[in-house]
């Protein structure tokens, strides 16, 4: 069940970052699906790799690194899903935060951990 509310997460969060940040475009609801699934995907098996190669420089940052990351990861995401576009890295990075916060209330209101 778990799976399903972060699919669920990462698909509200796409869609408000579609449309709240100009560059992030999502053509249709099955790109939607497929970017939000993928990014699950990303961010379970990915994330946890490159954020252990790269510990040294999030310290050396105090985590400020972590969003560049994020930014990084939703643009491989892009690149992969046909139908998902991310213009750059600003719109990537606002939209990373946009992504985080959707999930944070989304633990917040429904008092599970992810």
């Amino acid at each position: 069940m778990s799976f399903i509310w972060r699919w669920v997460g990462n698909g509200l969060g796409l869609a408000a970052a579609a449309a709240l940040v100009p560059g992030v475009v999502i053509d249709s609801w099955e790109a939607g699906l497929l970017a939000a699934l993928v990014l699950g995907l990303v961010n379970a098996f990915l994330r946890p790799l490159v954020f252990l190669l790269t510990w040294p420089i999030r310290i050396l940052t105090l985590g400020l690194f972590t969003l560049v990351l994020n930014a990084g990861l939703l643009l491989l995401v892009a690149w992969v899903v046909p139908g998902f576009t991310v213009t750059g890295f600003w719109p990537a990075l606002l939209a990373g935060l946009i992504l985080s916060a959707v999930s944070l209330l989304m633990i917040r209101t429904t008092r599970r951990r992810w």
